[in-house]
């Protein structure tokens, strides 16, 4: 599991295999891009994240 930290300080959690990238954009805030169930990708910022198996965050 990865536990995504958005800019307001709430969380989400999504499973690896979702989890297509994630990266810098043109204006250096931290994206991350995810699968839903149908297939489809979507992009939202994020602040950090967790491995949750490990327990590091990255920022």
């Amino acid at each position: 599991m990865i536990k995504y930290i958005y800019p307001d300080g709430s969380h989400c959690y999504r499973a690896l295999h979702s989890t297509h990238a994630v990266f810098r954009d043109e204006e250096n805030r931290l994206i991350a891009r995810a699968r839903t169930a149908e297939g489809n990708y979507y992009e939202f910022e994020i602040v950090g994240f967790e491995l949750l198996e490990t327990g590091e965050r990255y920022h």
